[in-house]
């Protein structure tokens, strides 16, 4: 009976499995950006409250989205077993369920950003081969449930058909992933693109301490942190890409790739930092950015009196609600096409994303940008703002121990210490480092080009063998002093002293 049970169930995921298959294979061949089990996955970010997101992003840092890709696979699978298990009582049973997962999938679906009818076909591809394969699956099971003395001919047919159906499922699902070439494409794209203009730049001299063990004061590409809502990373030609300004201006604009590459390009080092970088996380990186000013781009649309935000859209349909006067105010706000002397990486937003100065990425980093509405704060909620964060994200003086880190063994004696600050387009002017509570002492700080990077500082102290606890904080150029105050990331980023305890050995 046991053995019974687990073949009807086997039946349910046999069939599902494939059908997830054929679905996927679908929407890769149709050039369609998300299989409906991403789509899913990304419904279930939407519908999350903020504290819940952020704890996952904290605790399980860039694997929080193939932790919940493989949670949905998991109850998705625990469903197809259901729908196997029905179908003793009758195939009509488990049509229910199928019924019901292909409506998640299609309101999933539908929920994206620019969704239409075609990408709702792989659903509709997916649900037809379910209730085909189950239906094939579950007839010599029926078969021999009601004819005993021919159950163990049934069985053999079954296990011959669910075994063709698996390895049918994993070619559909192979030849899916090499027919669907949109990412491969869009990168041969990226790597055979040139943008005069853009130049790589070493980091001056004066920008760095010298001190083995701090953060590079240019983070590389390949290093940089990566931040997103998006399961499935939207893949757009240039030649495809173009973006809508619009709200209240007084005329709407529509700049396409090439519109864009032909003005004016700026090239400026800006340090990103995401809301939910800790007290001495990394959640922060510095690069050389290059693009067009939003500033330009919003005089040629005719900015009216009222507005006061700029609401930024992701081809993915995330959205954030930027302060009017940070993309105005002459500071280096951006849309950017190149990092680092390069087209943007595909993960950070190619072929074009923003990049503000001074605010965190939650309110002004949009990637794969594709709109901006420029309105009012009190006619728009964006997306992190409806769970919970603040409206505005101005970025926090703040300050990181990178040498020695917290619990290393360093020999006794003269220790050089060193780390990172930053308060992006205010600037730093004097980092302090205190000892094991003794006094506060000023830091050797490094002059970067801008106010709007992070800047390198170095100390020296004598220890004595034994344990040592050692803190820091910042002054910005406008005078403000980190706050000792320890605050959570939300709603609007922590604040505290970052500390690391270490041992001198002798």
């Amino acid at each position: 009976m046991e053995d019974s049970r687990r073949r009807w169930a086997a039946s349910g995921v046999v069939a599902g499995v494939a059908g997830l298959a054929t679905s996927y294979a679908t929407a890769t061949a149709l050039n369609i950006r998300e299989s409906p089990v991403v789509a899913v996955a990304e419904l279930v970010i939407r519908l999350t409250p903020g504290p819940v997101v952020e704890g996952a992003i904290q605790l399980l840092g860039q694997a929080d989205k193939p932790v919940l890709v493989a949670g949905v696979l998991l109850a998705v699978g625990l469903l197809f077993a259901l729908a196997g298990l029905l179908a003793r009582g009758g195939l009509s049973r488990s049509v229910l369920v199928w019924l019901s997962l292909a409506l998640i999938g299609m309101v999933a679906v539908l929920r994206q950003h620019g969704a239409g009818p075609v990408d709702v076909l792989p659903v509709g591809v997916g649900l037809a081969t379910w209730l085909a394969l189950h239906s094939a699956l579950v007839n010599p099971l029926a078969k021999g449930r009601a004819h005993p003395e021919l159950a163990s001919r049934e069985r053999r047919v079954f296990l011959m058909v669910a075994g063709t159906v698996g390895l049918a499922a994993v070619a559909i699902g192979l030849a899916g992933r090499f027919v669907g070439s949109g990412r491969r494409h869009v990168e041969s794209s990226r790597r055979l693109l040139r943008i005069e203009g853009v130049t790589r730049r070493q980091p001056p001299a004066s920008a760095t301490v010298g001190v083995p063990g701090i953060s590079p004061w240019q983070t590389p590409n390949e290093d940089f942190y990566l931040i997103h809502t998006a399961i499935s990373v939207p893949a757009i030609e240039p030649t495809d890409w173009f973006v809508r300004i619009h709200g209240m201006v007084e005329r709407e604009l529509v700049v396409t790739y090439d519109d864009l590459l032909a003005r004016e390009l700026t090239e400026s080092w800006v340090t990103l930092t995401c809301v939910s970088n800790p007290v001495g996380g990394d959640l922060v990186g510095n690069a050389r950015w290059s693009g067009v000013r939003v500033a330009e781009l919003l005089a040629e649309a005719g900015v009216l009196p009222d507005a006061d935000c700029v609401r930024q859209v992701s081809e993915d349909g995330w959205d954030c609600a930027t302060p009017l006067v940070a993309l105005t105010d002459g500071r280096d706000a951006m849309l950017a096409v190149a990092m680092n002397g390069h087209p943007l990486p595909i993960e950070h937003g190619f072929p074009v994303r923003t990049v503000v100065p001074g605010l965190y990425g939650f309110v002004s980093a949009t990637k794969w940008l594709v709109e901006l509405e420029v309105t009012r704060f009190d006619r728009v909620e964006a997306f992190w703002t409806q769970r919970g964060w603040s409206e505005e994200g101005p970025i926090k003086v703040s300050s990181r121990i990178d040498v020695p880190r917290s619990g290393a063994d360093v020999p006794a004696g003269e220790l050089r210490v060193g780390g990172v600050a930053w308060a992006q387009h205010t600037g730093i002017s004097s980092v302090e480092v205190a000892l094991d509570g003794g006094d506060w002492i000023g830091a050797d700080v490094a002059a970067p080009p801008t106010n709007d990077t992070w800047v390198q500082w170095a100390a020296t102290f004598e220890v004595e063998p034994g344990d040592h606890v050692l803190r820091v904080r910042a002054r910005t150029k406008t005078g403000e002093l980190q706050t000792g105050v320890v605050r959570d990331v939300m709603p609007d980023g922590a604040t505290g002293w970052h500390t690391v305890e270490f041992t001198a050995q002798s």
